[in-house]
């Protein structure tokens, strides 16, 4: 996260004593690095999320209108990295299988512990951080391309505005494999998602991303898997099958060699340095 921009946090219950007084500690613990925002309703909670943009959403389940459920399904299909936590009274199975469809960050009930609550948005705020630290990253990246591509056109002569086409095609290519890493996908099927012939489309990829098609896939499903390893709730090959891979055996081969870690032992050291802390 950029120096000095803090995190944009929502909090939405429909009692309002207990979101003053959650307010209240938030405001005191977390005030210096989040702006938070309130919402008393699922209704509320979806337009303020639209407006500001939320990073971190903490939702009570109960609300009238639209629940916490519906809002967080809603948020889903058109921000997948909000970073979402149920706080809610009703400790019903059928709710906290819910949370997992929606990659909740975490489900707590009521009367909850402070510190309990402290620690999970504090691994929100992390995970926020460092997909805004990716986002920067990828950004930097397509100045980069740009750049590269204003070269190659100088010298070629060509003034067809092939750096707006490349960038276009950047926003295309990260909406598409954000949208479906989860599926079964390969590179032929994100060429024929843009019109482009193979050879031409692993080009572009190239100077785009600065890796291969296959690389940057692998990548973005793994660093999607650990932040879903942080829920202890989710199993291991759910997780697997979650990021687009059937295979529990290769899921657990690919991420060892990205990460250098088992998914298992990398959950471990997350669940060991939690009790450290």
């Amino acid at each position: 996260m950029s120096t000095g921009e803090k995190y944009r946090l929502l909090l939405a219950d429909d009692e309002m004593i207990e979101r003053m007084v959650l307010v209240k500690l938030l405001t005191d613990r977390l005030g210096g690095q989040c702006e938070i925002f309130q919402a008393k309703n699922g209704r509320e909670a979806l337009q303020i999320h639209r407006e500001k943009h939320i990073q971190i959403a903490v939702l009570d389940i109960e609300m009238p209108g639209i629940n916490g459920i519906e809002a967080a399904q809603q948020i889903r299909e058109t921000d997948k990295n909000c970073c979402i936590i149920f706080l809610t009274a009703f400790d019903e199975f059928s709710y906290a299988k819910k949370a997992i469809t929606v990659r909740a960050l975490d489900y707590l009930l009521k009367p909850y512990e402070e510190k309990e609550l402290l620690l999970v948005l504090e691994e929100a705020m992390r995970i926020a951080g460092e997909r805004r630290q990716w986002e920067e990253h990828m950004e930097a990246m397509a100045k980069e391309a740009k750049k590269t591509e204003d070269h190659e056109r100088t010298a070629e002569g060509d003034g067809d505005g092939s750096d707006l086409r490349l960038s276009r095609m950047m926003e295309m290519l990260m909406d598409y494999i954000h949208e479906h890493y989860m599926e079964e996908l390969s590179m032929q099927d994100a060429a024929r998602h843009l019109n482009y012939s193979d050879a031409y489309f692993c080009k572009m990829f190239k100077q785009c991303f600065g890796q291969n098609f296959t690389s940057y896939l692998t990548e973005y499903r793994i660093n999607t898997a650990k932040e879903m390893l942080h829920v202890p709730t989710v199993n291991v090959k759910e997780v697997g099958k979650a990021v687009g891979y059937a295979d529990a055996n290769y899921f657990a081969k690919v991420f060892k060699r990205v990460t250098g870690q088992s998914p298992t032992d990398y959950r471990a050291e997350i669940f060991q340095k939690d009790t450290e802390a």
